[in-house]
């Protein structure tokens, strides 16, 4: 290794000198205190872990030393002032070791304390009970076994990620390990299906360790709500062998109600329901089926259980067997005139009755007897029998039907001699004979002409009316009788009798009148609408108020027809001023046509041509009556003069003369108003150009937007923005958006240079200058004469010098120019030689350097300086000093040794010329 550099050894000779003097004061110096130190004195160690303990002292000669305490040790390392030892195995959650040396014949000692932390590695949540009532307190308790401290313990017991409680044991002793949290939470129906978890945080923050977390398992809540009551069975007192009945058992108030189980039970007979849910409510159907073998009376059972509680309902049912009574006749058919005999039968606890008369006894039958005649056919015959069962009276019945075979029979009731039917939809004909076997029935006319379809849906038309014969036959015989058919049907208005439109001509005479067919014959009167209760009857002179809308209505006793019949009047065609006005003005871009309507029937076909002038033989276009999207366009031009109207139909034409005149709305464009306008500073104020064409000529007014429109006798860049110009007349307005730029001579804002100050031979500066102008300025410089390697930025606005000479120093210029002026800044820069400032210690800092002067000089001699920075008390005991290396200066140099150029003349800066300056640092504890 290389020996100390000659600046250096010079350095040490001279603090050699000021040592000798040093020495003879050091015996006049007050003994120094001595200490003993344990580091870390304060520590918090993960339980099981271990830990490095420094022990040292400041005794020049300790005597002897050592680090005492009850934790295992590992290793030690020491030296002759201190000790260090690795303590393993941490588990006491507090230990206080101690430091001690002998020195000078006392005892130095320091005590130091370590404290263990163990993180929450069991989060432990108790069991939840298996079901909780809603509206019932449970208990939420956590336990954390052995973490902490626990005065750094925080415990939270969460629903799903809501906080229910979280309780901090801040303020416990340092000692105390582990943690409980008990909580009592009321149970509700939103709980069921949460998960409830502990939250554990260990924060050691405070003492530079992290946070720890850790959570428990989570475990599920399971909530339910029973009604007290008991479930409503709905099921029949009584069931019959081999029927099926519904039984049905309901429940309100279950939370949840698809937790619940229910039991259905018909005696031994476990039925299988279907579970319906609505909300709180449960409803089981089942269907309970009666066999001979359950005959008798039953219990049916409905339990339904939820949570663990059950609520039950019992009632009685009764199976009982009853067949229907058994109704028999002698013979079923028989002739006119015979003997028939009825027999009613059931069993033997039951009691019969047939045509209201009861057997004498249960068990026994009824009968009865009748001699068949025409009324007793399909004579219907009820048998009924009783049976008491449980307090309750069944009855079931029978009932049969007599057939009494007879000839044909045709009644007025049946078949009408006279019928009338109305025309119209389908319907059914009929003429009914009476007899058994049914009798078929005939009607078509005596001259073998229209047959009658009896029975049969059919439509009723006029064609069908006149007189036919019925023949009505069975083996039994025939019957015939002859009826009269008469089809009624209400008017008809056809369009020969009454058309749907008449045309008269106004002055003519005419008559109203329609005709209408129907039966029976209508009556037919005609009124106008609009005109009720007068009939419109007889010859008129025709006047243009009798065009209209008359109701012609025919009725008779099937009904009532109504026609419509619109009448036109007609005549020549005529103007009115109104409709078609003698002065009329076109507005260009209105999109109006001049409209000319003229009265007249039919309507008038109008056309208007130019009579001399520019307008001589134009065409003037027209508005049509019912705009359409087919109407002509508006022309873009049109001829102002005068125009002939003529209007022409059938019955003659009429004419008119029309005066046009043309006009505009306001129209502004670039030619008129410019979009963009450019004013320059300090010219006199003027206003805007903007005009606009238009008829009548159209006024133009101008105005800032934004902000008010101050009045200033000459233009400042303030008025530069955007204005809007609205051009009215009275056919309506225009506008434009008009940009306005203010254009102004340059001015040089800012000149500066970096460093300021000055700068040294072969430094760096920089000049920047800054103009404000409109349009931007164009930047230009003039540097000292001989200044050579000049820098420039891209716009000019930066001048830039690496390596500065003494060539670099002097006046610089910065010129802004654009179309309106220019201006110009200067600014001085000055180069100086290097300095070295060097200062010296005072006498308190020689009487420390003198203490530890013997072991650096014996250090100089034997080894090279190295740059760095040692502890002293650490190197006393190795012979190790402390060596600082730095170059420019050390701790006492001024600042500004570092130079720059400056932006003002006149100011300057020297700097001693630089040079490597070693200095020895004694530090302490």
């Amino acid at each position: 290794m290389p020996g100390p550099s000659p600046g250096l050894r010079r350095v040490l000779l001279g603090l050699w000198a000021a040592l000798g003097l040093g020495l003879l004061r050091l015996s006049a110096l007050a003994q120094e205190p001595f200490w003993a130190d344990l580091q870390p004195r304060v520590a918090l160690v993960e339980r099981g872990g271990s830990l490095w303990l420094n022990c040292s002292t400041n005794c020049p000669r300790p005597e002897r030393g050592g680090l005492e305490t009850s934790l295992r040790r590992n290793g030690t390392q020491r030296g002759l002032r201190w000790l260090a030892r690795q303590l393993v195995d941490i588990r006491e959650p507090e230990t206080q070791p101690v430091c001690f040396f002998r020195c000078a014949r006392r005892t130095l000692q320091a005590r130091g304390l370590i404290r263990t932390f163990q993180r929450p590695d069991r989060v432990e949540l108790v069991p939840l009970p298996p079901w909780q009532p809603v509206g019932e307190n449970f208990t939420l308790s956590c336990r954390v076994p052995g973490a902490g401290p626990r005065g750094s313990l925080t415990l939270t017991l969460l629903r799903g990620s809501q906080e229910l409680i979280r309780r901090s044991f801040a303020g416990e002793p340092p000692r105390a390990r582990g943690a409980v949290l008990t909580a009592t939470v009321l149970a509700r129906r939103e709980d069921h299906g949460a998960n409830f978890s502990c939250r554990a945080e260990l924060d050691l923050r405070p003492h530079g360790l992290g946070l720890f977390e850790n959570s428990s398992a989570s475990r599920e809540l399971r909530t339910f709500a029973l009604s007290p009551d008991s479930p409503r069975l709905a099921a029949p007192r009584l069931l019959e062998v081999g029927s099926e009945k519904p039984v049905t058992c309901a429940l309100d108030g279950l939370f949840p109600a698809s937790e619940a189980r229910v039991y259905l039970a018909l005696g031994d007979q476990r039925l299988s329901p279907d579970v319906t849910l609505e909300g709180d409510a449960l409803m089981a159907t089942a269907t309970a089926t009666a066999s001979a073998e359950q005959e008798g009376a039953k219990q049916l059972v409905c339990n339904v259980t939820l949570g663990g509680e059950s609520r039950e309902t019992r009632d009685n049912l009764t199976i009982y067997s009853f067949p229907p009574p058994l109704l028999t006749l002698s013979e079923p058919s028989v002739l006119e005139g015979k003997l028939v005999t009825v027999t009613c039968a059931a069993g033997a606890q039951a009691l019969v009755t047939l045509e209201g008369i009861p057997a004498a006894v249960p068990g026994q039958p009824a009968q009865l007897q009748i001699n068949a005649t025409e009324s007793d056919d399909k004579r219907g015959f009820f048998c009924e029998a009783t049976l008491e069962v449980d307090g309750e009276t069944l009855s079931k019945n029978r009932s049969a039907e007599l057939r009494v075979l007879y000839a044909p029979r045709l009644h007025d009731s049946d078949c009408p001699r006279s019928w009338t039917w109305p025309e119209g939809p389908e319907q059914t004909l009929r003429c009914e004979a009476r007899g058994n076997p049914a009798p078929s029935v005939h009607c078509a006319r005596p001259d073998g002409g229209a047959v009658l379809a009896l029975g049969l849906l059919g439509p009723v038309t006029r064609a069908l009316a006149g007189t036919y014969r019925c023949t009505a036959a069975n083996v039994q015989g025939q019957a015939v009788k002859d009826v009269t058919l008469t089809v009624e049907y209400a008017p008809a208005l056809d369009s020969v009798g009454c058309p749907e439109r008449i045309t008269w001509l106004e002055g003519t005479e005419a008559s109203l009148s329609c005709v209408a067919h129907g039966v029976p014959p209508p009556n037919v009167s005609c009124v106008r609408s609009g005109e009720a209760g007068v009939i419109v009857e007889g010859l008129l002179r025709v006047a243009r108020e009798h065009a209209g809308t008359y109701r012609c209505e025919a009725t008779n006793a099937r009904g009532s027809a109504a026609k419509n019949v619109a009448v036109t009047v007609e005549y020549g065609p005529s103007f009115e001023e109104l409709s078609c006005p003698s002065n009329w003005t076109w507005v260009e871009g209105s999109g109006r046509l001049f409209s000319c309507e003229v009265d007249g029937k039919p309507e008038p076909s109008v056309e208007c041509v130019g009579s001399g002038g520019a307008s001589d033989g134009v065409l003037l276009p027209l508005a049509p009556p019912d705009p359409s999207p087919r109407a002509p366009g508006t022309p873009s031009d049109l001829a102002p003069g005068i125009y002939v109207c003529n209007a022409t139909n059938r019955h003659g034409s009429m004419v008119k003369t029309v005066v046009v005149s043309a006009e505009s709305p306001p129209q502004m464009d670039e030619s008129t108003c410019p979009s963009h306008q450019t004013w320059l500073e300090g010219a006199e104020a003027a206003a805007l150009a903007c005009a606009a064409r238009g008829r009548p000529s159209p006024g133009v007014h101008c105005s800032r937007e934004g902000v008010p429109w101050p009045e200033r006798q000459r233009v400042s860049r303030e008025d530069a923005g955007t204005y809007r110009c609205v051009a009215t007349n009275a056919h309506g307005s225009d506008s434009r958006t008009v940009t306005v730029g203010v254009e102004y001579r340059p001015v040089v804002a800012e000149l500066a240079a970096s460093p300021p100050g000055g700068v040294r031979p072969g430094g760096n500066f920089t000049l920047t200058c800054r103009a404000e102008a409109w349009p931007p300025a164009q930047i230009s410089w003039r540097a000292p004469p001989g200044a050579l390697n000049i820098g420039l930025s891209s716009n000019n606005s930066t001048l830039s010098v690496a390596g500065a000479m003494g060539s670099h120093g002097g006046e610089y210029e910065c010129a802004a120019t654009n179309a309106h002026g220019r201006h110009a800044r200067r600014i001085t820069v000055r180069v100086a030689g290097p300095w070295l400032w060097v200062a010296v210690g005072g006498a308190a800092g020689g009487a420390a350097l003198l203490a530890a002067g013997a072991g650096l000089a014996f250090y100089v001699q034997s080894t090279a300086c190295k740059k760095g920075e040692y502890n002293v008390q650490e190197a006393e005991s190795s012979g190790e000093a402390v060596c600082l290396n730095g170059a420019g200066g050390g701790a006492g140099g001024t600042p500004g040794a570092e130079g720059g150029p400056e932006a003002e003349a006149g100011d300057s800066a020297e700097s001693p010329a630089g040079g490597e300056v070693f200095a020895i640092q004694l530090t302490s504890t």
